[in-house]
């Protein structure tokens, strides 16, 4: 059997505040090129890997999540683009496309085939289905369509709104003719959310010292449609500002992720008052959804109706400083990291 060099990124123990570089080692394994006889796993060569906010709340334990934690001494995992290179599953031929959980490694053996899905089209960049048209692709769908059910001419508010999710949920309203306000955490992405991603507004909430009256300048009239990413403060702020039957979708708090006491939120009274729906969601509850999403979203990119925005990290061992750049802001846009190219 041909055996390889396999690069890893391992996780090292579990996280008390923000994730550093140190919480995780680049380590050398070999693996074999050839599935065991009768194996019906499916072997992968990693070509893109997606670093998101979910996978903070994995380096801490706990047994209460909808995911399990990351395990110390493990390769980290997560949302990727990889190429096929054996299978023993039916499902999976050599040469074929595959998005969905693999391994922040070279190489990766799957045995939960279940959580990766094939890829139908390559006249986009691969890269897409770390993105648009992967997990956050559907998140932004499913917390903006199914869960807030918009109408033309309603008011929404995006927070995080120049990451992976918030770029296309402002794209999406805007489409269905809603105003669209966005915030963010610098000049250089508050110009993108208003430049390029056609939002009405944009403001950047680290110069802001009243979220309260921050809001209601921007939202005279109260907002309908929150989409959350952030949590804390900011949903605080936002529960005065909300109109009669509002909603709001949950789909993130990255604000609350590294601290050891979360924020507490003290205006839920407004859901009474106001009459506000909040919902959090698990985006895969909703992959049920995706061929009507693909259908979507790839006539929105080929018509020039939706763009996106990636920050390319080069090379295997630059993806531990690109997951924790999340934590910072550091990245523009949705952060990808490149294994190979084919």
């Amino acid at each position: 059997m041909a055996e390889v060099r396999n690069k890893q990124v391992i996780f090292k123990d579990y996280v008390s505040g923000f994730p550093i570089d140190d919480d995780m080692n680049i380590t050398s394994s070999t693996i074999s090129l050839k599935l065991p006889e009768g194996s019906k796993a499916v072997l992968l060569k990693n070509l893109y890997l997606s670093c998101d906010p979910y996978m903070r709340p994995r380096m801490t334990y706990t047994t209460e999540s909808y995911i399990h934690s990351f395990e110390p001494g493990s390769v980290i995992e997560g949302y990727g683009v990889a190429k096929v290179l054996e299978s023993g599953h039916p499902n999976f031929s050599k040469g074929d496309l595959v998005w969905g959980i693999t391994g922040w490694e070279e190489y990766s053996l799957i045995t939960l085939t279940e959580t990766l899905i094939k890829i139908p089209t390559t006249d986009l960049p691969l890269s897409f289905y770390t993105g648009i048209l992967g997990m956050p692709g559907m998140t932004a769908y499913a917390g903006f369509y199914e869960i807030c059910t918009p109408k033309k001419g309603e008011y929404v508010y995006v927070s995080s709104a120049s990451g992976a999710v918030g770029q296309l949920v402002g794209q999406f309203a805007k489409l269905l003719g809603c105003y669209v306000v966005g915030s963010a955490g610098s000049k250089e992405k508050v110009d993108l959310l208003k430049n390029k991603f056609g939002f009405d507004e944009a403001f950047n909430y680290k110069e802001e010292t009243d979220l309260v009256a921050c809001l209601k300048r921007y939202f005279p009239e109260g907002i309908d449609i929150y989409y959350d990413n952030v949590g804390g403060k900011m949903l605080d702020a936002v529960l005065l500002n909300m109109r009669v039957h509002g909603r709001i979708a949950a789909c993130g708090m990255i604000s609350q992720y590294n601290l050891d006491k979360q924020d507490g939120v003290c205006n839920l009274i407004n859901i009474i008052i106001k009459q506000v729906r909040i919902q959090g969601f698990v985006v895969m509850s909703y992959y049920h959804l995706y061929p009507k999403f693909l259908e979507m979203i790839l006539v929105q990119i080929k018509e020039g109706k939706i763009v996106y925005v990636e920050d390319i990290a080069e090379g295997l061992e630059n993806a531990p400083q690109a997951l924790i750049g999340l934590f910072s802001g550091r990245n523009v846009g949705k952060q990808v990291v490149v294994v190979a190219k084919e």
